[in-house]
C-alpha cells in the first residue's frame, strides 16, 4: 500500500539494463490482472534496441525518457490472436467492433498498471505516456502491427536517476460519490482546484504562458481544442484502418 501511496513519475533513468528475468516477472505480473472472459485481449512490444527508440522518439513528441529508458513497452489491444484461434475452431467471432474495442483498451490498461506497480516493486521507475494514441498510426506501422491490433499506451522503465517531487492529486473529496453521482457547484469546483491552482509550479506555467489561470493553460496550451479535434479524427481513421467497424 505504502509502496502505491509513494509512486512517482521517472523520467531520467541511471545506464543499467533490466535483467530479462526481472522483465518477465514484471509482464508475468501484468498477465494477472483482471480481464474480461480471460480472453486477454493484450499484447505488448519490447524495445531495447536504440535504433527502433530513435524510431518511436518522435512519435512521443521526442520526450528524452523514450531514447533514455533501458526498456521502453508498447502496450496493445490486440484482437488479432482471438480472432485467429476463433478461426482455427470454425467459431464465428464478432469482436471487431465498438464494443470490442472499448473492451481491449480496458483489459489492456489493467494489464498495465499492474506492470507498473511490479516494476516499482522491484526497485525500477516508470513513466507512463499518453501521446501514443496521439501517433497511433504511425506507431502502428514501425512496430508492423497488423490488423486487430491497436497501441494503447507506452511505458518506460528503468532505475531511477531522479527522486521527483510527487505530482499534485485531487483529494478524496473531489473523487468519491456516495451512492449515486453528485454534480459539483461552482463552489465546490472552486474549491477542490485551489490546491491546484496556489502551488507554485502552477503558478509558474500560469506567468511563463501569459495567462489569467492554471485552466487556460490547459485549454490554450497544453490540450488545445483544434488539437483535440485534428487528432480525435485521425485516431478514429486509424482505429478503423486496424479493422474496428466504429
Amino acid at each position: 500500500m505504502e509502496l502505491l501511496l509513494n509512486h512517482r513519475t521517472i523520467r531520467k533513468y541511471q545506464q543499467k539494463d533490466i535483467s530479462q528475468e526481472d522483465l518477465n516477472i514484471i509482464i508475468e505480473s501484468g498477465i494477472r490482472a483482471s480481464n474480461t472472459g480471460n480472453m486477454q485481449l493484450y499484447s505488448v512490444i519490447v524495445t531495447r534496441d536504440q535504433v527502433n527508440k530513435e524510431k518511436l522518439s518522435p512519435l512521443h513528441f521526442n520526450q528524452p525518457m523514450v531514447k533514455q529508458a533501458p526498456v521502453v513497452l508498447t502496450i496493445c489491444l490486440d484482437i488479432n490472436r482471438f480472432n485467429k484461434w476463433c478461426d482455427l475452431n470454425s467459431a464465428d467471432h464478432g469482436y471487431n467492433n465498438l464494443l470490442w474495442f472499448v473492451t481491449g483498451v480496458i483489459d489492456s490498461m489493467l494489464f498495465a498498471q499492474n506492470i507498473c506497480i511490479a516494476a516499482e516493486n522491484l526497485g525500477l521507475g516508470i513513466c507512463y505516456l499518453g501521446t501514443t494514441i496521439y501517433n497511433a498510426a504511425e506507431i502502428i506501422e514501425v512496430l508492423k502491427l497488423p490488423k486487430g491490433v491497436f497501441p494503447v499506451t507506452t511505458i518506460t522503465i528503468g532505475y531511477p536517476d531522479e527522486n521527483p517531487e510527487q505530482i499534485d492529486r485531487l483529494n478524496l473529496k473531489g473523487i468519491i460519490h456516495d451512492e449515486v453521482y453528485t454534480d459539483y457547484d461552482e463552489v465546490a469546483i472552486a474549491g477542490l482546484f485551489a490546491y491546484k491552482e496556489e502551488l507554485e509550479s502552477s503558478r509558474k506555467y500560469v506567468s511563463e504562458n501569459n495567462k489569467q489561470n492554471l485552466a487556460q493553460v490547459f485549454t490554450d496550451v497544453r490540450y488545445k481544442k483544434v488539437d483535440n479535434f485534428f487528432f480525435s479524427e485521425k485516431l478514429l481513421k486509424t482505429i478503423r484502418d486496424q479493422g474496428f467497424d466504429v
